[in-house]
């Protein structure tokens, strides 16, 4: 069980992943030499699995999967429903070919009390992870937990945060994502939660500090890639810009204007960025 290589989310090209979606995305991916697919399971009951795991395997591009819980079903509200939504989501997941799941699987997008976390929220969080990392695992797959801002979720903004939560379930599928746009938020250098996270840490979102395109904004490039490299990075890097936002997903992640002027620009402009600083690091050959 790894991930590796160069990724994009498809919010790049739709966000709702219909049959439709598939078709333009995957040929998209293989036309720019992306190694992997992010595909987010906004609706997993209606993914047609055998269709995309078709189109995935002729393209020879691999996918992870990703998804926020919805805000009724909570480890923290509704442990049950929580669990279920978890399990079906690894479950698709394993059926289109994923190497992992990852994302705010530990509770929902817009998950907030307006107070700090509780030791019986982690708790009760804590619980339906062990349980939902296990069912991953008898899948074959990894279980990321992914550190959010604070205006998205309250429970984990920071490297050590989710470290914490690696470590008190324990699971060996368990492993910390980060994301260089909620790092540019919340960690008190843009390269600490790297070093934090250390060996726990096996994905990263490179996004630009408005999700637009990277190179194009303020994140501290350098810092990021000569922590990766400080660290050995040797797992996936995903740039995840939103190009393409349907408006329940704008009203939770505060994206209502335009991001970047062209999908292009982002694919061949931010990517060509990004792959450049990888290889000047030494994280993919030249």
């Amino acid at each position: 069980m790894s991930v590796s290589g160069f990724g994009v989310h498809t919010a790049m090209w739709a966000m709702e992943w219909t049959r439709e979606a598939a078709e333009f995305a995957i040929p998209e991916a293989a036309r720019h030499d992306i190694d992997f697919l992010e595909i987010t399971m906004l609706d997993p009951e209606n993914l047609d699995r055998a269709h995309t795991k078709r189109l995935l395997d002729t393209a020879e591009v691999e996918c992870v999967a990703s998804l926020g819980l919805p805000l009724d079903k909570l480890p923290t509200n509704n442990p049950d429903a929580a669990l279920d939504a978890l399990k079906f989501a690894i479950e698709t997941s394993a059926a289109i070919g994923a190497k992992a799941i990852s994302g705010v699987i530990y509770g929902g997008i817009g998950q907030r009390t307006g107070k700090p976390p509780t030791e019986a929220e982690y708790d009760a969080t804590a619980r339906v992870v062990e349980k939902a990392a296990a069912h991953a695992r008898r899948h074959g797959l990894l279980y990321g937990l992914e550190a959010v801002n604070r205006y998205e979720n309250h429970l984990l903004n920071t490297a050590e945060q989710a470290v914490a939560l690696c470590e008190r379930v324990g699971a060996d599928n368990l492993f910390v994502h980060l994301d260089t746009y909620h790092m540019n938020i919340e960690e008190k250098g843009i390269a600490t939660g790297i070093l934090h996270a250390r060996e726990h840490l096996k994905y990263i979102h490179l996004s630009a500090s408005d999700r637009g395109t990277p190179g194009r904004d303020n994140i501290a490039w350098d810092e990021i890639f000569a922590a990766l490299a400080a660290i050995e990075f040797k797992g996936g890097m995903a740039m995840e810009a939103f190009i393409t936002v349907p408006p329940q997903i704008a009203d939770a992640l505060s994206v209502w204007r335009d991001v970047a002027p062209s999908r292009d620009e982002v694919l061949t402009e931010g990517l060509g960025f990004l792959r450049m600083k990888a290889n000047q690091y030494g994280l993919i050959a030249g």
